[in-house]
């Protein structure tokens, strides 16, 4: 098998992976939830799946792609999602974004944008907006520091654990 054909391959597993993607956000839709479709793959499989159940769930982080990475951190028995493709309906929110940079993913493909998700009234610019750096007087909500002596206390203890698991 040449270089190309490999990848040619790569490629077709890719489009599959998304079309599930894309099917799993549409049947959220039919089954109550939001039209946001994850995956994880590894390896050349799948090994986890999610979808948006914010609503169905009454849980404000039940995104498909923070879904389908809790799923495949149960499965592959870690929380690690190194060597891991997240393919996922949507781009992923900063909420999204950030979960996956947690887990250390490798990749993130995604279909339609945050422009396609704004037309039908999933708009997190505000969101997108926040991260890219404007000044909190702008944030929609207050961030305030309340700095007391002991605020560096959990993170002493954190040290001080010889068995801790660092992540």
């Amino acid at each position: 098998m040449t270089a190309h054909t490999r990848e040619m391959s790569v490629q077709e597993l890719e489009r599959a992976w998304m079309d599930e993607a894309i099917r799993l956000a549409t049947d959220s839709v039919l089954n109550g939830g939001g039209p946001f479709g994850a995956l994880v793959a590894k390896g050349g499989e799948i090994v986890a799946i999610g979808n948006n159940r914010v609503t169905a769930t009454l849980d404000p982080t039940a995104h498909g792609e923070v879904s389908a990475m809790r799923a495949a951190c149960k499965q592959l028995g870690t929380f690690s999602l190194e060597g891991c493709t997240l393919v996922t309906s949507c781009e992923p929110c900063p909420m999204c974004l950030s979960s996956a940079l947690w887990a250390r993913v490798d990749r993130i493909i995604y279909s339609a944008d945050r422009h396609d998700a704004a037309m039908a009234g999933f708009d997190d610019r505000k969101f997108y907006d926040l991260f890219e750096k404007k000044p909190q007087s702008m944030w929609p909500t207050r961030v305030e520091q309340l700095d007391l002596p002991n605020r560096t206390a959990p993170f002493e203890a954190w040290l001080a654990k010889t068995d801790r698991i660092d992540y």
